[in-house]
């Protein structure tokens, strides 16, 4: 997949990021996935006869110490990777451009990195998890102590009062507090510092300015008490240090991040599944017909598997013997299993049924559908719905704002505030940098749309553009192809009719003997028929003749035999008058019958067309109660066109137009207002897909209609545009409530922080209290983001 240049002062590989450049679209970096131009590419290697290119010599070192692993079908970009993996290529989710090899923390917010591809299905929790949940777990061992012993006065008959009391009372809060601080909030502090260092202020800007403000604060209180006017004394006469609200403040963020960690891990939860469904091994029928169990990496294209009953299938294939019924929900959404002949063919990741087959592979590693699949997912994950530049837009400004309300409320306390007048100041603004929560806002969109696409995928549907998930929900206007989408896109005999002297099996025998040998989509319908009812397909045949735009003609079984159209009858002197009052209905209903003579003889018809799909139906009739203008656009002749759209009830058909008719008549509805979706399958439709508002590609259609798409309908049942809406639904319904709930929390929760409660009520918000309101805010928005997964669609 392409990546972009990270515009920040890290980069992708560590090295500074003028290595890379804004690389203009060539050949991908294998090990880091940027674009390099091979004429400007700092290094290059040959391996197996190919030559790569690298973006720096760190790129090429990895290259060579194990070329397999970048050159493999399962390449750095597409594989689910280790927890942990150092080479494998990570992002943020809340700033999906930043790309950087191994795991680390984004430049811009802060947040830990994730990896472009989830943790493989049967790791267990990442290090950045294990290493923040050992930081929280040492942190309370030491916070929850400090604590008791600061409130110790609250407790029955002040047990601790001697020692609250005593001269050493704030070296032992010192060192309590200092391996909270020092180090299990080193993370944290880290974060502050690169945030200031990159220019990029964000949450953990805040939390270190507050936390280390009290922290050293209260080491100077501690060393040099008797520097300190009356103002900073409490009534007691001591100095207030603060080495608890440091110590809780940090135990509580660690808190939040270890909570955060394993929500947003939980949000990969659908490309895992979908991982999982893949089996570890396959059984291969080696060339002397024993069969072994072998890894399902060493699978190549053209090698022999048995897939017993039960079992599921290792990579796509075709089935060379043996029939079964194969259970495709778990890709495609449809509870019912799929019937498969020799011949069919089959998906990784499905269920074999109880029957046993042996398959041959066509497809492995990262060509397979299952990969396409987590590949799509992913890479829709991290797109950027519209809707995220309100939220950017307010980011942007959040922190410096924020800081300057901390200075602000700082000031006022220190000019009207009660005394000690320092210690308020100095409590109500670290609250104020504490209860701030950026990261609240930065998730409401990302993660909604992370679980969003993932409930899609297991329905079948595959968004692979955020922002076609944002405009389904409004899209007012489909326009629909018919080939392929509405219908079938392969023809089929579906009527015939003989006449007097001819029967059924000599009908089909004497076409099938003159169309064996052509390639014409007609013939194909024409032998399938005849093969199915198990006809003679091998009738002698001579003097064969094809007459160009009538039909075809030749001597079968020493008779004369002529098949085609009107025009070709009535030049071979054949009695039409039979033809054409038995076609009559047949051609009203689009169907395309061709006559056959023997003998210059009428001896039947033969009526073919492409099939509706058996769910099309409904599917119009759904996507009009949701109230939806369906629109057929088609290349096929009118009388077609209208016969299907009569079946289905779609009023409104542009027939016979070509390719950039199409996307001129999307343009015509756009230009009246119109939110409009563009569903097709063929590359004729490509165009109008890319330019529809939502483009809806058949994923049993051509490669180049699901590229141009934002969404793709694994299955091509159109009743997944039904799905695919009511998801948008659900989705943007739930980041409206993140925003809403993220404004809402900082616009009241800051002010409340900063003390404007105090003079009406007395009330003042703890920086502790701050700190587990901050955490939880985001933890909140991540839980709201994963009730998506509930949604029935």
């Amino acid at each position: 997949m392409k990546t972009e240049p990270m515009k920040t002062t890290d980069s992708c590989c560590g090295h500074s990021p003028s290595n890379h450049g804004e690389a203009k679209l060539g050949i991908e970096d294998p090990v880091c996935g940027m674009d390099v131009d091979p004429d400007t590419a700092e290094e290059k290697f040959r391996y197996e006869g190919k030559e790569y290119f690298f973006c720096s010599k760190h790129c090429l070192q990895a290259f060579k110490t194990e070329p397999k692993k970048y050159t493999s079908p399962s390449d750095a970009n597409s594989r689910a990777v280790s927890s942990g993996d150092t080479t494998a290529i990570y992002t943020c989710p809340m700033h999906p451009e930043v790309r950087k090899q191994g795991p680390g923390a984004c430049p811009i917010c802060g947040m830990a990195l994730e990896p472009l591809m989830p943790v493989a299905a049967d790791e267990g929790p990442d290090a950045e998890l294990k290493g923040m949940t050992q930081r929280f777990w040492v942190s309370t061992g030491f916070a929850a102590p400090l604590l008791i012993l600061t409130m110790s006065d609250l407790l029955p008959m002040n047990p601790l009062e001697s020692v609250v009391k005593g001269p050493w009372f704030n070296w032992i809060q010192f060192a309590l507090a200092t391996p909270v601080v020092v180090w299990a909030g080193l993370p944290i502090f880290k974060l502050g510092w690169d945030s200031l260092r990159n220019r990029h202020l964000n949450m953990f800007t805040l939390i270190s300015l507050g936390t280390g403000v009290a922290y050293g604060f209260s080491i100077f209180a501690t060393l040099f008490p008797g520097l300190f006017p009356s103002s900073f004394r409490m009534h007691s006469g001591q100095i207030g240090v603060y080495f608890e609200a440091s110590a809780v403040i940090m135990t509580l963020v660690l808190l939040g991040q270890v909570l955060e960690l394993r929500a947003r891990g939980q949000t990969s939860a659908a490309i895992r599944g979908l991982l999982k469904l893949a089996p570890k091994t396959a059984r291969k029928v080696m060339a002397n017909g024993a069969e072994e169990d072998v890894p399902v990496e060493s699978i190549i294209q053209g090698d022999q598997l048995r897939v017993r009953p039960g079992e599921k299938i290792p990579v796509d294939g075709r089935i060379v013997s043996g029939r079964s019924s194969i259970d495709e929900s778990m890709l495609t959404g449809e509870s019912i299993p799929t019937e498969k002949t020799p011949k069919d063919n089959v998906s990784a990741g499905t269920l074999n049924g109880s029957g046993g087959f042996l398959m041959e592979a066509t497809h492995v590693g990262s060509e397979t559908l299952l990969a396409q699949i987590v590949q799509m997912v992913a890479e829709a994950q991290r797109t950027r719905a519209p809707i995220q530049r309100l939220a950017d837009s307010l980011s942007a400004y959040f922190v410096p704002t924020v800081v300057g309300i901390a200075v602000l409320t700082f000031g006022v306390w220190m000019w009207v505030g009660p005394d000690p007048k320092f210690v308020y100041a100095l409590v109500n603004s670290v609250a104020v940098l504490i209860v701030a929560c950026p990261c609240a806002l930065g998730l409401a969109t990302p993660m909604s749309i992370m679980v969003g696409t993932g409930v899609g995928a297991q329905n079948g549907v595959l968004i692979r553009k955020a922002e076609a998930l944002e405009i389904l929900q409004k899209v007012d206007t489909l326009v629909v192809d018919k080939t392929g989408t509405l219908t079938e896109g392969k023809p089929k005999v579906v009527s015939f009719k003989t006449f007097e002297g001819f029967d059924e099996r000599s009908l089909f025998e004497f076409a099938a003997a003159l169309e064996k040998g052509s390639e014409h989509p007609l013939a194909a319908a024409v032998l399938a028929a005849a093969k199915e009812k198990s006809f003679n397909l091998n009738l002698s045949t001579r003097d064969f003749e094809s007459l160009t735009g009538r039909g075809v003609k030749a001597l079968v079984a020493d008779k004369r035999v002529s098949l085609g159209n009107v025009k070709l009858m009535e030049d071979l002197k054949v009695d039409t008058v039979l033809f054409k009052k038995h076609s009559e209905g047949l051609l009203e209903e689009g169907q395309t019958v061709v006559f056959l003579a023997v003998n210059e003889k009428p001896a039947g018809l033969i009526g073919v067309a492409d099939p509706i799909k058996s769910t099309s139906s409904e599917a119009v009739q759904m996507l009009k109660d949701a109230g939806i203008s369906v629109v057929m656009l088609t290349g096929d002749n009118r009388t077609t066109a209208l016969a299907v759209a009569k079946k289905l009830g779609i009023t409104e058909v542009r027939s016979e137009v070509l390719p950039e008719q199409k996307i001129a008549a999307v343009k015509e509805f756009q230009a009246k207002g119109r939110i409009v979706a563009m569903a097709g399958d063929g590359v004729n439709d490509a165009p109008a897909l890319a330019q529809a508002h939502v483009g809806i590609a058949m994923g049993t259609g051509a490669d180049v209609a699901m590229q141009s798409a934002g969404v793709t309908l694994i299955r091509g049942d159109l009743r997944g545009i039904v799905r695919a809406r009511r998801l948008s639904q659900a989705t943007m319904k739930n980041i409206r409530q993140n925003l809403f709930f993220a404004v809402v929390y900082n616009f009241l929760g800051v002010p409340i922080a900063a003390g404007v409660l105090y003079p009406v009520f007395g009330i003042l918000l703890s920086p502790m209290i701050a700190s587990a309101a901050m955490s939880l805010s985001s933890v909140s928005v991540i839980g709201n983001a994963l009730r998506l997964r509930k949604v029935v669609l």
